[in-house]
């Protein structure tokens, strides 16, 4: 066994033979979100008729809203779950990596036009995404959601917090949603942004994120106590390498993430001429 239950106290201690590899824990929780979420998916698939007449549906973007889930369900449960949840600050930020960096650009490619517009007839809904998912919405909600959750107060009280923890992963999740929609918008209702903008958003949005990754980096004594406390997984890796370890991963990981994005964002300007209307034209045409 890789660990008993949780205690309030802290990390459950190590078995025997150290870290159970092959284990894989299932919060219940987690495993009822991912099956609503699929089945909602589902069942807006199989009645897509009944939201929009020429609805189809495009095998590209049903594999990509899978390999999101798949994406969640290897976050939030099985041997990373634990390393983060227990014993490593450093699993805890590739988790966190995952959850901003891979899902969320996943799942917005996977959902439909004809899926997102009926989540936006309400004027308030409407106006409240509006003001969101512009490019500025976004750089705010991400960065105040990303700075506050690694302040070592809320940090530390999440991590003790069972309930408070899955609050900072949904705040996390809904926030990086936000980051990449100027980018992968699935409704021209809530567009995406000119590659121009696009290309100085991407610059820009993740240097809070650096900021705070430096932080975590070059701090001189340990920030979160919760990991001190914890069994060693590795003897080697002691919690002040590991929260340094953590931050290297956020840094740059995370760094090159953007530049990625900022890349394809450049050739697919070029691509399209540079003529910041007609690229307009186009990913209003896209987005269906």
């Amino acid at each position: 066994m890789a660990h008993g239950l949780p205690s309030p106290g802290g990390p459950p201690p190590l078995g025997p033979e150290g870290f159970d590899w092959t284990a894989w824990s299932a919060d219940p929780v987690v495993v009822s979100g991912l099956a609503l979420l699929g089945g909602a998916y589902l069942a807006a698939t199989l009645w897509r008729r009944r939201l929009d007449p020429e609805a189809r549906v495009e095998p590209v973007r049903a594999v990509s809203f899978a390999c999101a889930m798949m994406v969640l369900l290897g976050s939030l449960t099985g041997p990373l779950h634990d390393l983060a949840d227990y014993y490593l600050f450093s699993a805890h930020m590739v988790q966190h990596l995952l959850l901003a960096f891979a899902m969320p650009p996943l799942l917005l490619h996977g959902i439909p036009a004809w899926m997102a517009r009926p989540l936006l007839r309400h004027p308030a809904v409407l106006r409240a995404g509006r003001g969101l998912t512009r490019p500025s919405g976004a750089f705010a909600a991400f960065n105040l959601v990303l700075v506050a959750w690694h302040l070592p107060p809320l940090y530390n009280l999440a991590m003790e917090a069972h309930p408070v923890h899955i609050a900072q992963h949904l705040m996390i999740m809904a926030a990086s949603v936000l980051l990449w929609w100027p980018l992968l918008s699935p409704t021209r209702d809530l567009p995406r942004a000119p590659y121009p903008v696009l290309l100085l958003y991407l610059f820009i949005v993740g240097l809070p994120m650096v900021v705070v990754s430096i932080f975590i980096t070059m701090a001189d004594s340990v920030l979160y106590p919760y990991y001190a406390a914890a069994p060693r997984v590795w003897t080697a890796l002691s919690p002040h390498a590991d929260q340094r370890l953590g931050g290297l991963i956020m840094w740059i990981p995370g760094g090159l993430a953007f530049l990625v994005a900022i890349s394809v964002v450049f050739f697919r300007w070029q691509a399209a001429g540079a003529d910041d209307v007609a690229v307009a034209a186009a990913e209003t045409t896209h987005v269906r």
